[in-house]
């Protein structure tokens, strides 16, 4: 039987391997690719702030674009996803509904709702994995039904498995002949890309990121242009403090499946194959997607991997509840102020800084619950995820995977020795531009004098120190 399809794009926001929307193609005799925005469930599920909705409507605008050149397009629908699809359904006589594979919870409910509104109104769902390397199920098999919950155990069980597959073909002109075509008179403006403000956002609150899968792909080849630092990346080398990033900077386009995590392995294989000596994991451009394969496997199968009640790996720890030092989070030390300032600012910090944010918050020095740390992370990077943003929280605040609560970033010290000119500060922290290089990681030990010739008293433009901070 060949189908009419609705093929639901919910990551994967890309024509590059694109396993389940090809799959779709060649099971159907029409395919109407459709992105259901329902700002309700999105909101209730995740938290987004406007950095992050700026991208994903990047990513829309591009995905749209790029469909356009295939002589299609992207029905883009908001509403209840529950009542739009139903009524598309109908519209369009679909026979069948094809979407991605997912691991979150949220995602999970929504394809039951799916699976139960197919039989009820006689369409098929069908879904493949396409935002991991391998299908995290399978990881979890072989470890006797329970996820690995160490790195060491993880890769071991990878060498079972193998390479992941390899990406299947791009969507071009030669296999998209079954898309549903643009409309002659283009489509209504009801099914066109909404702006910020139409989300309820300031128009201002835009990211210098610009998302999408053309704009991951032209980041990804500027990588991949420079093979001797590929093959000899690792990550505990790279720069925190740096104004640029020294890492790839593609992990948004993976969150959001702007970029395909198999098609930039492969690509990394064949960059290995060619030097004599690289880089491995864990701290390879492959280790770290494989740590991203890690925290999908463990979540997958952990009950309430977002919270401490209820998460088998986590330990259950009484935390203070102190809502004005976590109002104050990020204005206590210099380096952690910048880095929360450049978060706000860019939706994006370097992993370092992420640790010393997140160690400062919980075991280091205000012990506040790395739940707290994770809802804000959550919001303001462009990156948030559901499996590595609370895995990683988890890890950070000894909460899970790594407990030696004496290992604590000390942001003075850890700052001095990244950026001891503190260029990174002066651009996100202006106040302090004109401070002595001398003073700037702890400008309340300057001399009063010093304070006024650089134009910022301690006290009065800044917070002044507290007492009791980690010192490692």
């Amino acid at each position: 039987m060949s189908h009419r399809t609705i093929h639901l794009f919910r990551k994967a926001l890309r024509l590059h391997d694109n396993p389940t929307l090809l799959a779709a193609l060649k099971s159907s005799e029409v395919v109407y690719p459709v992105y259901i925005l329902d700002q309700r469930f999105l909101t209730s599920s995740i938290r987004m702030g406007s950095l992050r909705w700026h991208f994903l409507l990047h990513s829309l605008e591009d995905l749209q674009a790029n469909l356009k050149k295939l002589n299609s397009c992207l029905w883009i629908i908001q509403g209840d996803y529950e009542i739009v699809l139903r009524e598309h359904v109908r519209k369009w006589n679909i026979t069948q509904v094809t979407l991605d594979d997912e691991i979150e919870p949220f995602y999970k409910e929504m394809e039951r709702t799916v699976q139960v509104m197919g039989k009820e109104m006689g369409f098929e769902v069908f879904s493949l994995v396409g935002h991991t390397l391998y299908d995290v199920r399978r990881i979890v098999e072989l470890n006797r039904g329970t996820p690995p919950l160490t790195y060491k155990r993880f890769l071991h069980i990878l060498t079972v498995l193998g390479d992941p597959e390899m990406p299947v073909q791009d969507i071009t002109t030669e296999n998209s002949q079954k898309l549903c075509p643009l409309p002659e008179a283009g489509l209504d403006e009801c099914y066109q890309v909404p702006c910020l403000e139409d989300l309820g956002f300031c128009k201002e609150d835009v990211s210098p990121w610009r998302g999408g899968e053309t704009a991951g792909l032209q980041r990804l080849e500027e990588h991949l242009k420079n093979q001797g630092w590929i093959a000899t990346f690792a990550k505990p080398r790279t720069i925190p403090n740096s104004l640029l990033p020294s890492t790839t900077g593609l992990s948004p386009y993976f969150s959001f499946g702007c970029l395909s995590v198999r098609m930039f392995f492969h690509r990394l294989s064949k960059i290995y194959a060619q030097s004599k000596n690289h880089s491995l994991p864990p701290v390879s451009l492959q280790g770290q997607l494989l740590w991203r394969e890690f925290f999908y496997t463990v979540a997958s199968a952990t009950p309430n991997f977002t919270k401490m009640v209820g998460n088998p790996i986590c330990l259950q720890i009484k935390w203070y509840e102190d809502a004005e030092k976590l109002h104050r989070w990020t204005t206590v030390r210099k380096w952690c102020q910048r880095s929360g300032m450049f978060l706000r600012q860019e939706g994006w910090i370097h992993h370092l800084a992420r640790h010393a944010v997140a160690c400062f918050l919980t075991r280091g020095d205000l012990w506040i619950s790395w739940e707290e740390g994770m809802k804000v992370f959550e919001e303001l990077l462009l990156d948030a995820d559901y499996s590595i943003n609370a895995g990683n929280w988890m890890w950070l605040s000894a909460s899970a995977f790594f407990h030696q609560y004496s290992r604590i970033f000390c942001p003075v010290r850890f700052g001095k020795r990244t950026d001891p000119e503190g260029h990174y500060i002066r651009k996100y922290l202006p106040m302090l531009k004109n401070f002595p290089s001398k003073y700037i990681y702890e400008p309340w030990t300057a001399p009063e004098a010093a304070q006024r010739e650089a134009g910022c008293i301690i006290g009065n433009k800044i917070y002044v120190q507290q007492k009791g901070f980690s010192s490692d």
